[in-house]
Protein backbone atom coordinates (compact mmCIF):
# COMPACT_ATOMS: atom_id res chain seq x y z
CA UNK A 1 0.00 0.00 0.00
CA UNK A 2 1.54 3.49 -0.97
CA UNK A 3 2.11 5.58 2.30
CA UNK A 4 -0.60 7.53 3.51
CA UNK A 5 1.46 10.73 3.30
CA UNK A 6 1.69 10.37 -0.92
CA UNK A 7 -1.59 8.98 -1.24
CA UNK A 8 -4.11 11.00 -3.03
CA UNK A 9 -6.99 11.94 -1.81
CA UNK A 10 -10.46 10.65 -2.85
CA UNK A 11 -11.01 13.79 -4.46
CA UNK A 12 -8.25 14.10 -6.42
CA UNK A 13 -8.81 10.65 -7.33
CA UNK A 14 -12.51 10.54 -8.57
CA UNK A 15 -11.51 14.06 -10.46
CA UNK A 16 -9.30 12.08 -12.88
CA UNK A 17 -11.61 9.58 -12.98
CA UNK A 18 -14.16 12.36 -14.60
CA UNK A 19 -11.94 12.74 -17.49
CA UNK A 20 -11.72 8.97 -18.13
CA UNK A 21 -14.86 9.78 -20.65
CA UNK A 22 -16.25 12.74 -22.23
CA UNK A 23 -19.35 12.59 -21.10
CA UNK A 24 -20.95 12.65 -17.22
CA UNK A 25 -23.30 10.06 -18.44
CA UNK A 26 -23.31 7.87 -21.58
CA UNK A 27 -25.29 4.74 -20.92
CA UNK A 28 -23.39 1.25 -21.61
CA UNK A 29 -22.78 -1.92 -20.01
CA UNK A 30 -19.95 -2.53 -22.21
CA UNK A 31 -17.09 -0.55 -20.47
CA UNK A 32 -17.99 -1.73 -16.93
CA UNK A 33 -18.47 -5.43 -17.68
CA UNK A 34 -14.74 -5.25 -19.22
CA UNK A 35 -13.39 -3.90 -16.37
CA UNK A 36 -15.25 -6.01 -14.41
CA UNK A 37 -13.62 -8.71 -16.10
CA UNK A 38 -10.21 -7.28 -15.63
CA UNK A 39 -10.86 -7.45 -12.00
CA UNK A 40 -11.96 -10.98 -11.74
CA UNK A 41 -15.45 -10.43 -11.98
CA UNK A 42 -16.36 -9.04 -8.32
CA UNK A 43 -19.97 -9.04 -9.22
CA UNK A 44 -20.30 -12.54 -8.88
CA UNK A 45 -18.81 -12.82 -5.81
CA UNK A 46 -21.33 -10.49 -3.62
CA UNK A 47 -23.75 -11.58 -1.12
CA UNK A 48 -27.77 -11.80 -2.26
CA UNK A 49 -28.89 -8.79 -4.21
CA UNK A 50 -31.49 -6.89 -4.39
CA UNK A 51 -31.99 -4.60 -7.36
CA UNK A 52 -34.09 -1.64 -7.32
CA UNK A 53 -35.26 0.65 -10.06
CA UNK A 54 -37.82 3.61 -10.40
CA UNK A 55 -38.43 7.12 -11.01
CA UNK A 56 -39.48 8.37 -7.40
CA UNK A 57 -38.72 5.76 -3.70
CA UNK A 58 -35.90 4.10 -4.84
CA UNK A 59 -33.57 5.67 -1.47
CA UNK A 60 -36.83 5.48 0.65
CA UNK A 61 -37.25 1.82 -0.16
CA UNK A 62 -33.51 0.70 0.44
CA UNK A 63 -33.71 2.52 3.66
CA UNK A 64 -36.95 0.67 4.85
CA UNK A 65 -35.00 -2.66 3.86
CA UNK A 66 -31.90 -1.50 5.44
CA UNK A 67 -33.83 -0.92 8.49
CA UNK A 68 -35.32 -4.18 8.46
CA UNK A 69 -32.56 -6.43 7.39
CA UNK A 70 -30.25 -4.82 10.22
CA UNK A 71 -33.26 -5.07 12.90
CA UNK A 72 -32.94 -8.24 12.32
CA UNK A 73 -29.29 -8.63 13.03
CA UNK A 74 -28.48 -9.04 8.87
CA UNK A 75 -24.92 -7.63 7.85
CA UNK A 76 -26.14 -4.74 5.26
CA UNK A 77 -24.41 -3.47 2.11
CA UNK A 78 -25.64 -0.85 0.59
CA UNK A 79 -25.29 1.28 -3.13
CA UNK A 80 -26.98 4.49 -3.44
CA UNK A 81 -26.84 7.20 -5.70
CA UNK A 82 -25.90 10.44 -6.11
CA UNK A 83 -24.64 11.79 -2.42
CA UNK A 84 -25.26 14.73 -0.35
CA UNK A 85 -22.43 15.41 1.14
CA UNK A 86 -19.45 13.50 0.61
CA UNK A 87 -18.87 10.70 -2.43
CA UNK A 88 -18.08 7.86 0.22
CA UNK A 89 -22.30 8.11 1.23
CA UNK A 90 -22.57 5.49 -2.19
CA UNK A 91 -21.09 2.78 -0.59
CA UNK A 92 -21.88 2.09 2.69
CA UNK A 93 -20.57 -1.44 4.37
CA UNK A 94 -21.34 -3.97 6.40
CA UNK A 95 -19.31 -3.56 10.04
CA UNK A 96 -17.90 -6.49 11.95
CA UNK A 97 -20.50 -5.67 14.13
CA UNK A 98 -23.27 -5.86 12.61
CA UNK A 99 -23.14 -1.33 11.93
CA UNK A 100 -23.18 -0.43 7.90
CA UNK A 101 -20.83 3.00 7.62
CA UNK A 102 -19.85 4.59 4.97
CA UNK A 103 -16.78 3.80 3.03
CA UNK A 104 -13.89 5.52 5.14
CA UNK A 105 -11.19 7.64 3.36
CA UNK A 106 -8.46 5.12 3.13
CA UNK A 107 -10.51 2.38 2.32
CA UNK A 108 -12.08 4.27 -0.84
CA UNK A 109 -8.83 5.75 -2.10
CA UNK A 110 -7.34 2.26 -1.82
CA UNK A 111 -10.42 0.55 -4.17
CA UNK A 112 -10.79 3.75 -6.14
CA UNK A 113 -6.40 3.02 -7.16
CA UNK A 114 -7.29 -0.71 -7.72
CA UNK A 115 -9.41 0.07 -10.58
CA UNK A 116 -7.78 2.87 -12.13
CA UNK A 117 -4.71 1.14 -12.31
CA UNK A 118 -6.71 -2.39 -13.58
CA UNK A 119 -9.08 -0.06 -16.26
CA UNK A 120 -5.26 1.67 -17.07
CA UNK A 121 -6.79 4.76 -18.52
CA UNK A 122 -9.31 2.96 -20.74
CA UNK A 123 -12.52 4.82 -22.05
CA UNK A 124 -15.19 4.86 -18.78
CA UNK A 125 -17.69 7.23 -17.15
CA UNK A 126 -17.06 7.96 -13.35
CA UNK A 127 -19.86 6.37 -12.61
CA UNK A 128 -19.02 2.87 -14.14
CA UNK A 129 -16.14 2.68 -12.71
CA UNK A 130 -16.99 3.58 -9.23
CA UNK A 131 -19.69 1.04 -9.53
CA UNK A 132 -17.06 -1.18 -10.35
CA UNK A 133 -15.06 -0.10 -6.89
CA UNK A 134 -18.05 -0.38 -5.27
CA UNK A 135 -18.57 -3.42 -5.92
CA UNK A 136 -14.77 -4.52 -5.46
CA UNK A 137 -15.16 -3.25 -2.07
CA UNK A 138 -18.47 -5.33 -1.17
CA UNK A 139 -17.00 -8.75 -2.69
CA UNK A 140 -13.92 -8.33 -0.42
CA UNK A 141 -16.23 -7.47 2.43
CA UNK A 142 -18.64 -10.12 4.27
CA UNK A 143 -22.49 -9.44 4.07
CA UNK A 144 -25.87 -11.01 4.22
CA UNK A 145 -27.32 -8.88 1.65
CA UNK A 146 -26.33 -5.95 -0.66
CA UNK A 147 -29.12 -3.79 -1.47
CA UNK A 148 -27.95 -1.81 -4.82
CA UNK A 149 -29.56 1.03 -6.34
CA UNK A 150 -30.06 1.86 -9.89
CA UNK A 151 -28.38 5.52 -11.27
CA UNK A 152 -30.38 5.79 -14.35
CA UNK A 153 -32.45 3.99 -16.06
CA UNK A 154 -32.12 0.13 -15.64
CA UNK A 155 -31.45 -1.74 -18.60
CA UNK A 156 -28.42 -0.28 -19.64
CA UNK A 157 -27.05 1.03 -16.21
CA UNK A 158 -23.96 0.08 -15.11
CA UNK A 159 -25.26 -1.87 -11.65
CA UNK A 160 -27.45 -3.99 -14.17
CA UNK A 161 -24.69 -6.44 -14.67
CA UNK A 162 -25.84 -8.65 -11.68
CA UNK A 163 -27.19 -11.74 -13.56
CA UNK A 164 -29.23 -13.22 -10.77
CA UNK A 165 -30.30 -11.15 -8.14
CA UNK A 166 -32.39 -11.98 -4.85
CA UNK A 167 -34.69 -9.69 -5.81
CA UNK A 168 -35.86 -6.84 -8.33
CA UNK A 169 -37.75 -3.68 -7.17
CA UNK A 170 -39.62 -1.22 -9.34
CA UNK A 171 -40.96 1.77 -7.94
CA UNK A 172 -43.23 4.16 -9.45
CA UNK A 173 -42.26 5.94 -12.93
CA UNK A 174 -42.70 8.56 -14.14
CA UNK A 175 -41.07 11.45 -16.74
CA UNK A 176 -37.47 12.39 -15.86
CA UNK A 177 -34.24 12.06 -17.28
CA UNK A 178 -36.40 11.64 -20.62
CA UNK A 179 -33.54 12.78 -22.95
CA UNK A 180 -31.63 10.27 -22.01
CA UNK A 181 -34.70 7.52 -20.95
CA UNK A 182 -36.70 8.47 -23.44
CA UNK A 183 -39.28 10.40 -24.80
CA UNK A 184 -42.55 8.78 -23.63
CA UNK A 185 -43.25 7.07 -20.37
CA UNK A 186 -43.70 4.17 -21.98
CA UNK A 187 -39.56 4.32 -23.34
CA UNK A 188 -39.07 5.82 -19.49
CA UNK A 189 -40.32 2.37 -18.53
CA UNK A 190 -38.92 0.20 -20.75
CA UNK A 191 -35.47 1.24 -19.75
CA UNK A 192 -36.61 0.76 -16.12
CA UNK A 193 -37.83 -2.77 -16.29
CA UNK A 194 -34.47 -4.11 -18.23
CA UNK A 195 -33.76 -5.12 -14.01
CA UNK A 196 -36.05 -8.00 -14.43
CA UNK A 197 -34.39 -10.70 -15.12
CA UNK A 198 -35.68 -14.83 -15.71
CA UNK A 199 -36.74 -16.30 -12.90
CA UNK A 200 -36.26 -13.51 -10.77
CA UNK A 201 -38.98 -12.42 -8.50
CA UNK A 202 -39.77 -8.98 -9.02
CA UNK A 203 -42.20 -6.54 -6.89
CA UNK A 204 -43.63 -3.45 -8.49
CA UNK A 205 -45.41 -0.46 -7.08
CA UNK A 206 -48.04 1.59 -7.82
CA UNK A 207 -47.83 2.29 -11.51
CA UNK A 208 -50.15 4.21 -14.13
CA UNK A 209 -51.65 1.17 -16.50
CA UNK A 210 -49.13 2.79 -19.30
CA UNK A 211 -46.52 1.83 -17.36
CA UNK A 212 -47.59 -1.34 -15.95
CA UNK A 213 -48.30 -3.07 -19.28
CA UNK A 214 -44.98 -1.97 -20.21
CA UNK A 215 -43.31 -3.75 -17.17
CA UNK A 216 -45.56 -7.06 -17.60
CA UNK A 217 -44.62 -7.07 -20.85
CA UNK A 218 -41.03 -7.26 -20.23
CA UNK A 219 -41.50 -10.01 -17.28
CA UNK A 220 -43.34 -12.54 -19.96
CA UNK A 221 -40.04 -11.91 -22.37
CA UNK A 222 -37.53 -12.54 -19.67
CA UNK A 223 -40.08 -15.12 -17.42
CA UNK A 224 -40.17 -13.09 -14.29
CA UNK A 225 -42.44 -13.91 -11.38
CA UNK A 226 -44.05 -10.07 -10.69
CA UNK A 227 -45.73 -9.11 -7.14
CA UNK A 228 -47.71 -6.22 -8.44
CA UNK A 229 -49.22 -3.62 -6.06
CA UNK A 230 -53.24 -3.49 -6.59
CA UNK A 231 -52.81 -7.09 -7.78
CA UNK A 232 -50.89 -8.97 -4.82
CA UNK A 233 -50.42 -7.11 -2.21
CA UNK A 234 -51.85 -3.09 -0.80
CA UNK A 235 -50.88 -0.81 1.90
CA UNK A 236 -52.90 1.79 3.58
CA UNK A 237 -53.34 3.60 6.72
CA UNK A 238 -55.67 2.82 9.05
CA UNK A 239 -56.36 4.44 12.30
CA UNK A 240 -52.78 5.68 12.98
CA UNK A 241 -51.43 2.15 11.43
CA UNK A 242 -49.97 1.12 8.26
CA UNK A 243 -51.79 -2.09 7.01
CA UNK A 244 -49.76 -3.85 4.42
CA UNK A 245 -51.91 -6.61 2.71
CA UNK A 246 -50.80 -9.49 0.86
CA UNK A 247 -52.21 -13.05 0.24
CA UNK A 248 -55.02 -12.71 2.18
CA UNK A 249 -53.06 -12.04 5.57
CA UNK A 250 -53.01 -8.87 7.30
CA UNK A 251 -50.16 -7.11 8.58
CA UNK A 252 -50.80 -4.24 11.42
CA UNK A 253 -47.81 -2.34 11.56
CA UNK A 254 -46.78 1.06 12.75
CA UNK A 255 -46.73 3.75 10.57
CA UNK A 256 -43.22 4.58 8.79
CA UNK A 257 -40.58 7.21 10.78
CA UNK A 258 -40.28 9.03 7.17
CA UNK A 259 -42.64 12.13 6.67
CA UNK A 260 -45.41 12.08 3.79
CA UNK A 261 -48.45 10.20 3.01
CA UNK A 262 -46.22 8.63 0.00
CA UNK A 263 -44.35 6.50 2.34
CA UNK A 264 -47.52 4.53 2.87
CA UNK A 265 -46.47 3.61 -0.21
CA UNK A 266 -42.79 3.24 -0.07
CA UNK A 267 -43.44 1.36 3.03
CA UNK A 268 -45.69 -0.98 2.03
CA UNK A 269 -43.50 -2.08 -1.00
CA UNK A 270 -40.19 -2.54 1.24
CA UNK A 271 -43.14 -4.73 3.62
CA UNK A 272 -43.86 -6.64 0.26
CA UNK A 273 -40.31 -6.71 -1.12
CA UNK A 274 -38.92 -8.07 2.57
CA UNK A 275 -41.95 -10.98 2.23
CA UNK A 276 -40.97 -12.25 -1.08
CA UNK A 277 -37.30 -12.12 -0.87
CA UNK A 278 -37.86 -14.12 2.68
CA UNK A 279 -40.11 -16.44 0.63
CA UNK A 280 -36.99 -17.02 -2.03
CA UNK A 281 -33.77 -16.91 0.01
CA UNK A 282 -34.75 -18.44 3.92
CA UNK A 283 -31.40 -17.13 4.88
CA UNK A 284 -33.25 -13.67 4.86
CA UNK A 285 -36.77 -13.92 6.23
CA UNK A 286 -38.23 -11.93 8.70
CA UNK A 287 -40.18 -11.46 11.57
CA UNK A 288 -42.97 -9.19 12.09
CA UNK A 289 -40.80 -7.59 14.83
CA UNK A 290 -37.69 -6.59 13.14
CA UNK A 291 -40.41 -5.23 10.21
CA UNK A 292 -42.07 -2.82 13.30
CA UNK A 293 -38.44 -2.30 14.47
CA UNK A 294 -37.24 -0.88 10.67
CA UNK A 295 -40.48 1.46 10.37
CA UNK A 296 -40.38 2.99 13.77
CA UNK A 297 -36.31 3.99 13.14
CA UNK A 298 -35.78 4.42 9.28
CA UNK A 299 -34.02 7.34 8.17
CA UNK A 300 -33.18 8.56 4.89
CA UNK A 301 -32.05 12.29 4.72
CA UNK A 302 -33.25 14.98 2.49
CA UNK A 303 -37.02 13.26 1.85
CA UNK A 304 -39.11 15.48 4.03
CA UNK A 305 -36.28 15.79 6.88
CA UNK A 306 -36.47 18.09 9.78
CA UNK A 307 -33.74 20.58 10.18
CA UNK A 308 -34.16 21.14 14.13
CA UNK A 309 -30.58 22.42 14.85
CA UNK A 310 -27.76 23.58 13.24
CA UNK A 311 -26.78 27.06 11.86
CA UNK A 312 -29.48 27.35 8.98
CA UNK A 313 -32.44 26.71 11.48
CA UNK A 314 -31.38 29.89 13.83
CA UNK A 315 -31.50 31.96 10.86
CA UNK A 316 -35.06 31.25 10.80
CA UNK A 317 -35.70 31.12 14.71
CA UNK A 318 -37.08 29.32 17.12
CA UNK A 319 -41.23 29.98 15.60
CA UNK A 320 -40.07 28.55 12.04
CA UNK A 321 -39.95 24.78 10.52
CA UNK A 322 -37.07 24.30 8.25
CA UNK A 323 -37.40 21.36 6.02
CA UNK A 324 -35.29 19.66 3.41
CA UNK A 325 -36.33 17.57 0.31
CA UNK A 326 -34.58 16.79 -2.67
CA UNK A 327 -36.96 15.69 -5.14
CA UNK A 328 -36.53 17.40 -8.37
CA UNK A 329 -39.61 16.25 -11.15
CA UNK A 330 -43.66 16.58 -11.58
CA UNK A 331 -43.99 13.37 -9.21
CA UNK A 332 -42.02 14.37 -6.67
CA UNK A 333 -43.81 17.97 -6.74
CA UNK A 334 -47.10 16.35 -6.63
CA UNK A 335 -46.41 14.36 -3.37
CA UNK A 336 -44.08 17.36 -1.79
CA UNK A 337 -47.10 19.54 -1.77
CA UNK A 338 -49.53 16.87 -0.76
CA UNK A 339 -47.02 16.00 2.65
CA UNK A 340 -47.26 20.39 3.07
CA UNK A 341 -50.82 20.31 2.64
CA UNK A 342 -51.31 17.59 5.28
CA UNK A 343 -48.93 19.57 7.60
CA UNK A 344 -51.00 22.38 7.48
CA UNK A 345 -54.25 20.43 8.16
CA UNK A 346 -52.32 19.16 11.17
CA UNK A 347 -50.64 22.98 12.09
CA UNK A 348 -51.66 25.80 9.97
CA UNK A 349 -48.75 28.15 9.07
CA UNK A 350 -47.39 29.91 6.11
CA UNK A 351 -45.23 28.22 3.91
CA UNK A 352 -42.16 29.45 1.96
CA UNK A 353 -40.21 27.88 -0.69
CA UNK A 354 -36.70 27.51 -1.52
CA UNK A 355 -35.65 26.26 -4.05
CA UNK A 356 -32.86 25.77 -6.74
CA UNK A 357 -32.92 23.20 -9.77
CA UNK A 358 -30.78 21.24 -12.61
CA UNK A 359 -31.59 23.01 -15.88
CA UNK A 360 -32.67 20.13 -17.31
CA UNK A 361 -35.30 19.34 -15.04
CA UNK A 362 -39.17 20.25 -15.90
CA UNK A 363 -39.15 23.35 -13.68
CA UNK A 364 -43.05 23.95 -14.48
CA UNK A 365 -43.89 20.66 -13.86
CA UNK A 366 -41.99 20.29 -10.00
CA UNK A 367 -43.88 23.73 -9.09
CA UNK A 368 -46.96 23.49 -10.04
CA UNK A 369 -48.44 21.70 -7.61
CA UNK A 370 -47.28 24.70 -4.94
CA UNK A 371 -49.84 26.84 -6.72
CA UNK A 372 -51.96 28.13 -3.72
CA UNK A 373 -50.16 26.50 -1.00
CA UNK A 374 -47.12 28.82 -0.71
CA UNK A 375 -46.63 32.46 -0.20
CA UNK A 376 -43.67 33.03 -1.35
CA UNK A 377 -40.83 31.40 -3.52
CA UNK A 378 -36.98 32.64 -3.21
CA UNK A 379 -35.22 30.55 -6.06
CA UNK A 380 -31.55 30.35 -5.48
CA UNK A 381 -28.66 28.47 -7.57
CA UNK A 382 -26.95 25.47 -7.17
CA UNK A 383 -22.84 25.72 -6.00
CA UNK A 384 -20.68 22.99 -7.55
CA UNK A 385 -23.32 21.13 -9.65
CA UNK A 386 -22.02 18.81 -12.38
CA UNK A 387 -24.00 20.14 -14.67
CA UNK A 388 -25.76 23.54 -15.40
CA UNK A 389 -29.10 24.40 -13.64
CA UNK A 390 -31.69 26.67 -13.91
CA UNK A 391 -30.38 30.42 -13.00
CA UNK A 392 -32.15 31.48 -10.10
CA UNK A 393 -33.70 34.13 -11.93
CA UNK A 394 -34.73 31.93 -14.89
CA UNK A 395 -36.51 29.31 -12.21
CA UNK A 396 -38.18 32.66 -10.50
CA UNK A 397 -39.44 33.95 -13.62
CA UNK A 398 -40.64 29.82 -14.45
CA UNK A 399 -42.78 30.17 -10.72
CA UNK A 400 -43.91 33.35 -11.74
CA UNK A 401 -45.26 32.44 -15.27
CA UNK A 402 -47.23 29.55 -13.04
CA UNK A 403 -48.94 32.47 -11.37
CA UNK A 404 -46.62 32.35 -7.72
CA UNK A 405 -44.74 35.40 -6.16
CA UNK A 406 -41.24 34.15 -6.78
CA UNK A 407 -38.02 36.49 -5.93
CA UNK A 408 -34.63 35.16 -6.98
CA UNK A 409 -31.40 35.44 -4.33
CA UNK A 410 -27.96 34.82 -4.45
CA UNK A 411 -27.84 31.82 -2.22
CA UNK A 412 -29.35 29.76 0.45
CA UNK A 413 -28.90 31.60 3.17
CA UNK A 414 -29.86 34.95 1.75
CA UNK A 415 -32.95 33.53 0.88
CA UNK A 416 -33.27 32.08 4.76
CA UNK A 417 -32.66 35.67 5.89
CA UNK A 418 -34.97 37.14 3.97
CA UNK A 419 -37.88 35.43 4.82
CA UNK A 420 -36.71 35.85 8.60
CA UNK A 421 -37.09 39.57 7.53
CA UNK A 422 -40.97 38.73 7.42
CA UNK A 423 -43.22 39.57 10.07
CA UNK A 424 -42.53 37.57 12.83
CA UNK A 425 -44.98 34.59 13.21
CA UNK A 426 -44.70 30.72 13.06
CA UNK A 427 -43.07 29.91 9.83
CA UNK A 428 -42.86 26.87 7.53
CA UNK A 429 -39.84 26.95 5.30
CA UNK A 430 -38.77 24.31 2.52
CA UNK A 431 -35.66 23.92 0.55
CA UNK A 432 -36.34 21.39 -2.32
CA UNK A 433 -36.06 21.00 -6.03
CA UNK A 434 -32.61 19.35 -6.27
CA UNK A 435 -30.35 16.45 -4.27
CA UNK A 436 -27.48 18.62 -5.34
CA UNK A 437 -29.26 21.61 -3.64
CA UNK A 438 -29.67 19.58 -0.70
CA UNK A 439 -26.43 17.98 -0.54
CA UNK A 440 -25.44 21.84 -0.41
CA UNK A 441 -27.53 22.48 2.58
CA UNK A 442 -26.58 19.81 4.38
CA UNK A 443 -22.36 20.93 4.06
CA UNK A 444 -23.66 24.11 5.31
CA UNK A 445 -25.24 22.96 8.58
CA UNK A 446 -21.58 21.17 9.16
CA UNK A 447 -19.37 24.20 8.70
CA UNK A 448 -16.42 22.08 10.52
CA UNK A 449 -16.42 20.11 7.52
Amino acid sequence: MIPSKTRPSSDALLGDLMLLHPKLIDLSLGRVERLLAKLGHPERKLPPVVHIAGTNGKGSITAYLRAFMEAAGKRVHVYTSPHLVRFHERIVLAGPDGMARAIDEDSLVDVLMRVQAVNDGEDITQFEITTAAAFLAFAERPADILLLEVGLGGRLDATNVIAEPALTVITPISMDHAEKLGPTLSKIAAEKAGILKRGVAGVISQQSNEVLSVIEARARVVGADLTIWGRDFDAYEQTGRLVVQRDGHLLDLPLPALVGRHQIGNAGTAVAAALVLGERTPSLRLDERAIEIGLRTVEWSARMQRLSSGPLPKILGDEAELWLDGGHNPAAGDVIADTLAALDEKSPKPVYLVVGMMGQKDALGFLAPFRGLVRAIYTVPIPGAHEAPHTQENLAEIARAAGMQATDRENVIDALQTIAALPKGPKRVLICGSLYLAGHVLSLQQPSQ
